[in-house]
């Protein structure tokens, strides 16, 4: 049996997503003839061509009226044309000579998005910000902001779901109806980037001759794509199964009851995708996974992410032979350190654990299996892997994308590494756990660790209590201390608009964060606004956080449900709230407005 598994558009752009890459390995090891796509690459790269610029011309041409960005593009057509292959060349690492060229201002055409550079100052300030690192930093900053302003400009004149993390993404937020992404399938006027997909498919299909098609939907940004890559097969190849998996699929399609999904595909599979993929190959029963026979005597009960055995949790060896890590773009969107972590880089993305040693969260998904239910691997085993997939791909930068790495296998991984002198670079996500001491951030930073990302929510002792998160700001502020001085980036999450959250806390968690920043102590962050999910303890219990869900009919037909609105009594306008925290932040990781009071960025 011959399997195609396909990562749709669009992830990301600068190295694999890690689902596709770990289930080759696991089907490998087990005999099975296996080869794997990227989309979201190959549609980026289509799209930065000459042959994507020119469409993008064209539909300017013709748009009435024509939008800023329309009659930009047409001003500045020839310069876009001439600098677009030099530009991907060395932003995959191809022309390293071309820095010398677009490391100054005024080379490249410049729109929307390099106003925040005029916000910073000029060019010599732009080296600043670098911190004198030299031409290649500031080339591609400036690189990677003509990316940016190009895919603007493809929404606004090709197509209005392009994004080089998303597509399409409006139709799988929050979308308990299959409705609209079926009416997008079916319709007779797809977009170009519909039809680059449904070229890349055909060309995937004549080239892999494929018995069976796996596709991975990690967010509500590929959800669209996985159905037209799934829609294009069923077309294009009758025969062929289909089956599709991942991160969306085991938060979003748990109470999955509309029959219609099953015209593009023969399997939803949920949990971790090995054992389902063992039916689907003949070589195990058919577990966790859903076929058009679950739905013969009418809806069928909420999917299990459930294991199928328990066991030690191994670090799978990612197999990465048909994705050429040289194609992949190295992005840098801002100056700051901290942000460029994540589309900076080839960096082989590693799980070292299953699910969350606390999993206490109210606001987390705990109750499915692939976060409840925590498998740490065994430190040698675990390094054994990483070397393995360094051997084998010539990359040593590596990515936890853990829910929480826990302090004790950190501290065991991190004396593997030292013990075998084998050095790694990687990065990962932690919890604010006062276990990280000074000494282990310390043996952490020795054995290669670089930064590290942490949620300190809300940033106010009463609702961190609230949320049993089980820390609070002293003890945050100790251990990013600890993170810093042992030479460590640190990337903050925060959360507003928490149920019974107030104005006045809200103002007090930006100046924590402020003064946080201040005092050298993080280097980057991101707010982003509360959302109630079905499957946290919130939604048990929203007495307790004063909240009012409007939990849906599970009688009706449905194709998603995770997140749920709710009313909240005398809440405050989080919404122009986060408006002002996304300006503060901005500002603070530039360096700038560290001596305002927090009131300042409120003001209307």
């Amino acid at each position: 049996m011959r399997v195609l598994l396909v990562t749709p558009p669009a992830v990301q752009v600068n190295t694999p997503y890690p689902a596709m890459p770990v289930l080759c390995g696991f089907l490998k090891e087990r005999g099975a003839e296996v080869s794997q796509v990227d989309f979201s690459l190959a549609v980026a790269l289509e799209m930065f061509s000459a042959a994507g610029v020119s469409c993008a011309v064209a539909a300017a041409k013709k748009q009435r009226p024509r939008s800023a960005c329309a009659k930009f593009l047409l001003a500045n057509s020839e310069s876009y044309l001439t600098h677009i292959k030099p530009v991907v060349a060395f932003l995959q690492g191809r022309s390293p000579e071309f820095a010398w060229s677009y490391c100054r201002r005024g080379v490249l055409p410049e729109g929307p998005h390099f106003r925040q550079l005029d916000d910073g100052g000029d060019e010599n300030s732009l080296s600043d910000d670098f911190g004198g690192s030299g031409i290649c930093d500031k080339a591609k900053l400036l690189c990677s902001l003509f990316l940016d302003d190009l895919s603007m400009i493809f929404r606004e004149t090709v197509d209005p779901g392009f994004g080089l993390a998303r597509y399409a993404e409006h139709l799988a937020v929050a979308a308990p109806r299959f409705d609209p992404i079926l009416a997008r399938l079916e319709s007779d006027t797809p977009t170009y980037v519909d039809r680059l997909v449904d070229s890349l498919t055909a060309k995937a299909l004549e080239e892999r001759k494929p018995d069976v098609v796996g596709i991975t939907i990690p967010f509500p940004g590929t959800v669209y794509g996985a159905f037209r890559v799934a829609a294009a097969v069923r077309r294009l190849s009758p025969n062929v199964k289909i089956a599709i998996g991942g991160g969306y699929v085991n938060t979003e399609l748990l109470h999955l009851t509309d029959a219609r999904v099953f015209r593009f595909v023969d399997y939803v599979c949920y949990g971790e995708g090995f054992d389902p993929w063992l039916g689907i190959i003949g070589q195990g029963p058919l577990v966790r996974t859903r076929t058009i026979a679950d739905f013969k005597d009418g809806f069928p009960p909420p999917a299990s992410t459930g294991h199928a055995c328990g066991g030690q949790y191994r670090v799978p060896v990612s197999n990465y032979d048909d994705l050429d890590f040289g194609k992949y773009l190295s992005l840098v969107e801002s100056p700051n350190p901290g942000m460029r972590l994540w589309s900076d880089g080839h960096w082989i993305k590693v799980q070292l654990a299953n699910g969350c040693y606390w999993h206490r969260c109210a606001f987390c998904d705990v109750s499915l299996d692939y976060i409840g239910r925590y498998s740490p691997a065994q430190a040698k085993q675990a390094v054994d892997a990483m070397l393995a997939m360094r051997d084998a791909t010539g990359i040593s930068a590596f990515h936890f994308t853990d829910e929480a790495l826990a302090p004790a296998l950190l501290r065991a991984v991190s004396r593997e590494l030292l013990e075998r002198r084998e050095r790694l670079v990687w990065w990962g996500n932690i919890r604010l756990d006062t276990a990280f001491t000074a000494e282990l951030c310390a043996l952490m930073a020795e054995a290669g660790c670089v930064g590290i990302s942490a949620g300190l929510e809300c940033a106010n002792d009463r609702l961190l209590k609230l949320m049993n998160k089980g820390i609070t700001c002293a003890s945050a502020r100790t251990v990013c201390s600890n993170l810093v001085d042992a030479g460590l980036l640190v990337h903050l999450y925060l959360m507003y608009g928490f149920p019974t959250e107030t104005k006045q806390e809200t103002l007090g968690a930006l100046t924590t964060v402020r003064d946080l920043f201040r005092d050298g102590l993080v280097h980057s962050a991101f707010w982003h606004r509360f959302a109630l999910t079905v499957h946290s303890p919130i939604a048990r219990q929203p007495e307790l956080f004063g909240i009012q869900p409007d939990f849906p009919d599970l009688s009706e037909r449905r194709f998603a449900l995770n997140e749920i609105s709710y009313r909240e009594p005398k809440a405050p306008d989080h919404a122009s709230l986060g408006e002002g925290l996304a300006l503060a932040v901005y500002n603070y990781m530039q360096g700038r407005g560290l001596d305002l009071p927090a009131s300042f960025w409120f003001r209307k």
